[in-house]
C-alpha cells in the first residue's frame, strides 16, 4: 500500500489478485474476478474489467519435441516461455475521502430516507478521481451473495435527468455565445410561460419582473432559463452541450461507461428546448455531469476523467498522464459563470447550508422522475455540485439522492449531505476560511 493511494496488485497468469480494503468500499469502483464461460478467472466490471488484461498477465508454458507416441524425446529441442507478471495499478482515490464520503452517503441516506446515491468527488484540473461511491452496493470479495442488479456503477452506467444543475451549462452556453450576460433582463420572467400546449412554471411559484440572468441562477428561474434557451437556439444549444461531452462516454477507465444520447441536431421542437434549458427531457450520466461542470471549475477547459494515476511492473513504473481535452468555453465565461455559482451558493434556496467564510461555488438541482410516459408528481432526484475553492478549486463533488422521502427539495437533501462532506475535505486540503 502507498500512503493517500491504494494500490491494486495483479498476479502472473490468467490469475487477477485484488485487494479490497475496508470490505465493500470503492466495490463499484474496483469491480471483482469471477470466472468466465471457460472456467478461467476474469475481471469483471469497474478497474477489474477494464484492466482485466493488464492485472493477468500471461502464462508461461514449456514445450518439448515428442515422438509420435507423445513421449518427449529427451535430447529433443526445448522451448521455453517465461511468465509474464500482471502490472500493479496505482489509483488517484484517497483512502481518508473514500471512507469519508461512505459513511457520510450512508448517513445521507438513513437521514433524508433516500432509496439511493452516489458521490463522486474529482480534482477538476486533472480529472483524478479521488472519491466514488454508490449504494446500494455489494463486496467484491464475496460477490456471488448479490444479484446483478448490484454491480453496475450507478455514476458511470446510469442516466438521470439532472434537473437544475444542469443550468450551469445552459447559462455557461448563453453567456459564451454572447446571446446574454449576467445583467441582461428576462421579459418573460414575471409570469408562467406557454410553450405549445404547456406551461413552464417556477419551481416555487413566485415570478420576478426583470430578472436578470444572475437572479435566474440565484433563484434557479425555469422560465429565465427557458429565455436562455429562446436566445441561444436549439442547434447553437446542441453544440455546446456536444463539446461539453454530453450524449458521449467521458473515457473514464471503467469498464461498463453507458450514455444516453442527445437528439439528432435539427429535430428539436419547441419544448425540448425550452425542457432541456433547465434540465428535464434530457439525460446524462453523474460522471458526464461531473466532467462537464469541472469544465467551468478549470478555466472552460474539458479533462477526461481518471481513476488510475500509474502502471507499476517488477523494475519499472508509468504515469498515466491527464488528458486535457479542448477549451469548452472561453475562461472569461467560465469565471463569469463561477461568479453566478459562487452567489447561488450563498443566497439560492440552499443558502442555509453555506459555509461561512469559504468561497464556494455550487448549483441545486431536483428533477421529476419520468415513470412511463409522464413525470411523477412526488418522487425526485436531489442533487448538488460544486467545487471550492472557487477561484482556485482543489476539488469538484457531486452527490446525488433518488427519491428522498424527507424532503422533495435538494436544497433540504442533497445539499446538507454536499456541505457535510466539504468540511472535511477543507479539512483535508488545508483549505482555511476567509476571514
Amino acid at each position: 500500500m502507498l500512503s493517500n493511494q491504494w494500490e491494486l496488485m495483479g498476479l502472473v497468469l490468467n490469475t487477477t489478485k485484488v485487494g479490497h480494503p475496508e470490505s465493500s468500499s470503492a466495490a463499484h469502483l474496483l469491480g471483482f474476478v469471477g470466472k468466465n464461460d471457460e472456467g478461467l478467472d476474469q475481471g469483471y466490471f469497474g478497474l477489474e474489467g477494464y484492466y482485466d488484461i493488464m492485472l493477468s498477465g500471461k502464462p508461461g508454458y514449456l514445450s518439448r519435441e515428442s515422438d509420435a507416441r507423445g513421449v518427449p524425446i529427451l535430447s529433443g529441442e526445448l522451448s521455453e516461455t517465461s511468465a509474464i507478471g500482471g502490472v500493479d495499478l496505482v489509483t488517484h482515490i484517497d483512502k481518508s475521502i473514500q471512507i469519508n464520503i461512505e459513511k457520510k452517503l450512508l448517513d445521507g441516506l438513513e437521514k433524508y430516507g433516500a432509496v439511493a446515491g452516489s458521490v463522486v468527488v474529482m480534482d477538476p484540473s486533472s480529472g483524478a478521481i479521488l472519491g466514488m461511491s454508490s449504494y446500494p452496493s455489494y463486496d467484491p470479495a464475496d460477490y456471488t451473495e448479490f444479484g446483478n442488479e448490484y454491480f453496475r456503477n450507478p455514476v458511470v452506467s446510469d442516466s438521470f435527468e439532472p434537473g437544475s444543475i444542469f443550468k450551469v451549462l445552459v447559462m455557461s452556453a448563453g453567456l459564451d455565445a454572447d446571446a446574454v450576460e449576467p445583467d441582461t433582463k428576462c421579459d418573460i420572467c414575471d409570469r408562467s410561460l406557454k410553450v405549445a400546449e404547456y406551461y413552464i412554471r417556477t419551481w416555487n411559484n413566485e415570478y420576478r419582473e426583470d430578472a436578470t440572468m444572475l437572479d435566474v441562477i440565484v433563484h434557479s428561474d425555469n422560465v429565465g432559463m427557458a429565455f436562455v434557451g429562446q436566445k441561444l437556439g436549439a442547434d447553437s444549444l446542441y453544440d455546446y452541450l456536444d463539446k461539453f461531452g454530453i450524449g458521449q462516454t467521458t473515457g473514464i477507465d471503467l469498464q461498463g461507461e453507458g450514455t444516453p444520447s442527445l437528439r439528432d441536431k435539427g429535430t428539436w421542437n419547441v419544448v425540448d428546448l425550452a425542457t432541456t434549458s433547465f434540465g428535464q427531457g434530457i439525460a446524462a450520466t453523474p460522471i458526464q455531469i461531473i466532467r462537464a461542470i469541472g469544465a467551468i471549475a478549470n478555466d472552460g477547459v474539458l479533462v477526461t476523467p481518471q481513476s488510475v494515476d500509474k502502471l507499476e511492473g517488477e523494475g519499472w513504473s508509468e504515469d498515466i498522464k491527464p488528458e486535457i481535452g479542448e477549451e469548452v468555453v472561453t475562461k472569461s465565461t467560465a469565471d463569469e459563470m463561477t461568479a453566478m455559482m459562487v452567489e447561488a451558493a450563498k443566497e439560492g434556496e440552499a443558502k442555509w447550508t453555506h459555509l461561512r467564510g469559504f468561497n464556494i461555488a455550487g448549483k441545486t438541482g431536483t428533477a421529476q422522475i419520468p415513470i412511463a410516459g409522464h413525470y411523477d408528481e412526488e418522487k425526485t432526484i436531489a442533487s448538488y455540485i460544486g467545487f471550492a475553492p472557487a477561484d482556485d478549486p482543489k476539488f469538484i463533488m457531486l452527490v446525488t439522492l433518488r427519491e428522498p422521502s424527507s424532503s422533495p427539495w435538494a436544497s433540504e437533501t442533497a445539499a446538507p449531505l454536499w456541505y457535510s462532506i466539504a468540511k472535511d475535505l477543507f479539512l483535508h486540503f488545508g483549505v482555511q476560511p476567509e476571514v
